[in-house]
């Protein structure tokens, strides 16, 4: 027999047993009738037995069910009574059918029967909560009248005595208010780093007369301890120019609400110095998870981010965030080339360990970009390595020079970015020209193929950067990346020999990015157009590069034509879009815009895809830059961009106005 039924006979069992009985009773009377008679009746007796004793048990079985229930019960009902939790269970339309008397203190009201929990707590997710509670979440968290509680939730379905059955909502408020309070104070409490350096030490020092430099250096202690202190910070200054300050978190709020006032009052230290004094902070926020390392390498980060930005700026790095204050000021310009001679040096070791190198500029590419890309290819070749530019075609900014590029055969020298990345080795170098950027190269999936990219350019640093360059050459204060490939070629090779395209190309990109020597223009971007003079460019014919065309002429004029003045002194205009590269029209209306006597800085919209793109110029008393910043956008005190994704010209026209009045807001404050 199977499943055992065959051992079950073999079980007592008081059934089997009187029949058992029955049949010998049966044989028995066969043989001796009145002997069975008698079996017979004990027979009765022993079923009537059975049957009482049976009966017994299940009444006294039934009695003990029915008390535990009772106790069960009467338990469960003074557990929910006397819980020390707020509890309270609901309808699922949120009626309030129970609650015990911890629920009726938090609530302030003495008879809550039949409310609805939504008119209960006004100012609380109380939807939210029943929605969770559906979909099987289990907690939320809720304020009240100052405390804080977690809220625990779980649906269960009873049962009627008609047997219908129904949800209901059981919902426990766990106070955790003891518990926030202590996190709040240990996220106040958590040590904050930040590095402060002076951007223009050695220049102020050598421009000052030796009897005031003590002044100078007592000066610029003396207003840093103090502005420390109110942070009750550790200060530690570990060289002439650089300090370490460490303050707990409570105080990061007052510092950005001051917006880091220190860079002002440093700025306008005056003891003897002929030029203003500049700090750069870098600030790493001690996080939940984060060590003092941590924060330490974060705060490394922020510093160098505010250098490559041109300094006079505090970064605050808070995890992946990044926020910005000051940099306000144009960048001041180094003059020894001593940075410049060590780049040339380095740049040199890299291109003779490659096997190949490929020059990128930024999408769209400008004189300066397409420049300051032959300038480094120039480098390759008198090195004797080969070079291609990755390039993926012209647009009416350079023009010109493509066509006189392919006349001299130099097109030869373009590879475009899918084969670029078909003939990547391990030992490819990549070069980044006029763009830090991922996002604006010619071929970001190109940095994702080359482990060895070296980035130079001269715009100040976004919080988008390239990653792990080998090398990184970024000067802010640079008129342009031609002007700083420029001053490479004088110390990479001795009696380098440019051809005259290329000097052309590098005397143009910075004919245009200084507005024909008019915008940061320095002794070093002369010296640069000096030298490229005497390599053999060509005045006029570096002119004649950036020449346009009668159609962008025209485009260029309606965008002006258009033009509507904010402010007073800021204009504000639409390009046409319906033309042929209308971003590099925009910002060529936006330069033409500052020639209108009484404009001090301009935006122009235009629209592309599904973006709307602003180009932003001033003639440095507005930055443009940090205007730019609130829309996502970067660039230069005085040249800047920002891309503004699904809007039409109306909303980005609100979205930059709101801008520049926070700007100038900020301005007044100080």
């Amino acid at each position: 027999m199977k499943d055992g039924k065959f051992w079950n006979i073999l079980i007592p069992d008081t059934t089997i047993h009187l029949w058992i009985i029955a049949i010998l009773v049966m044989i028995i009377f066969i043989y001796n009738p009145i002997v069975a008679s008698i079996g017979v009746l004990i027979l009765l007796y022993l079923i009537y037995y059975n049957w009482r004793s049976i009966h017994e048990k299940k009444e006294k079985w039934t009695k003990y069910i029915e008390n535990l229930s009772i106790n069960i019960d009467t338990a469960t009902q003074k557990t929910l009574l006397d819980l020390p939790l707020p509890l309270v269970i609901l309808e699922e339309d949120g009626t309030i059918i129970w609650y015990n008397e911890e629920f009726s203190n938090i609530c302030n009201q003495p008879n809550l029967l039949e409310e609805k929990i939504v008119d209960v707590f006004k100012d609380i997710h109380i939807k939210e909560i029943l929605e969770s509670s559906k979909e099987g979440k289990k907690s939320l968290t809720e304020k009240i009248d100052g405390r804080t509680y977690e809220v625990l939730s779980n649906v269960v379905e009873v049962s009627n005595h008609k047997k219908i059955s129904k949800n209901i909502i059981m919902m426990y408020w766990v106070d955790k208010t003891s518990y926030v309070h202590i996190r709040e104070r240990y996220q106040q409490e958590k040590p904050s780093i930040a590095f402060i350096q002076i951007d223009n030490y050695d220049e102020v020092m050598q421009s000052t007369a030796e009897n005031n430099r003590s002044l100078i250096v007592a000066a610029i202690d003396r207003k840093i301890n103090m502005w420390a202190k109110q942070s009750d910070a550790l200060l530690k200054k570990y060289t002439n120019d650089k300090y370490i300050m460490i303050f707990e978190n409570k105080y990061l709020n007052a510092l950005e609400e001051k917006r880091f006032d220190i860079l002002d009052t440093i700025r306008e230290i005056q003891s003897g110095n002929k030029i203003p004094i500049t700090l750069s902070i870098g600030l790493g926020v001690g996080i939940e998870g984060n060590t003092p390392s941590k924060s330490q390498e974060s705060a490394n980060a922020a510093l160098d981010i505010a250098l490559g930005r041109g300094g006079d700026q505090a970064v605050v790095k808070k995890g992946e965030k990044l926020s910005f204050y000051g940099g306000k000021s144009q960048a001041v310009e180094k003059r020894t080339k001593v940075k410049a001679r060590v780049m040339a040096h380095a740049l040199k070791q890299f291109i003779e360990q490659a096997d190949q190198v490929f020059i990128m500029g930024h999408d769209l590419p400008d004189l300066d970009s397409l420049g300051s890309a032959l300038g480094i290819y120039r480098c390759c070749r008198a090195l004797n390595k080969d070079a291609h530019i990755i390039f993926k075609e012209s647009n009416p900014n350079i023009d010109t020079l493509y066509e006189r590029m392919v006349r001299e055969e130099y097109n030869k020298v373009f590879l475009s970015p899918e084969k670029a990345k078909k003939s990547t080795t391990d030992k490819t170098l990549l070069v980044v020209v006029d763009t830090h950027r991922p996002s604006f190269t010619q071929s970001p999936e190109l940095l994702e193929e080359v482990s060895r990219v070296i980035v130079i350019d001269h715009h100040r640093r976004a919080s988008e950067f390239i990653e792990d360059p080998v090398l990184t050459y970024l000067e802010p204060y640079a008129s342009s990346t031609s002007e700083m490939v420029t001053e490479i070629l004088q110390y990479i090779e001795d009696k380098i020999e440019l051809e005259p395209i290329e000097a052309d190309a590098l005397l143009a990109g910075i004919f245009i990015d200084t507005k024909n020597f008019t915008f940061k223009t320095g002794v070093r971007t002369f010296e640069a157009a000096s030298y490229l003079r005497r390599r053999g460019a060509n005045t006029i014919s570096s002119r004649q590069l950036f020449q346009n065309n009668m159609s962008t002429f025209v485009a260029k004029a309606e965008a002006v034509q258009r033009a509507q003045i904010f402010k007073d002194n800021i204009a504000i205009s639409i390009s046409p879009s319906d033309v042929r590269d209308a971003n590099l029209i925009a910002a060529q209306a936006a330069d033409e815009l500052l020639n209108i006597s009484g404009i001090i800085a301009s935006f122009v919209m235009t629209a592309r895809d599904n973006h709307i793109s602003i180009s932003g110029r001033s003639l440095g008393d507005v930055n443009v830059q940090v205007i730019l910043e609130k829309l996502g956008g970067g660039g230069h005190l005085s040249v800047a961009g920002a891309q503004l994704v699904d809007m039409d010209f109306e909303e980005a026209t609100v979205l930059l106005k709101n801008a520049i009045e926070e700007y100038l807001q900020e301005g007044e404050e100080k």
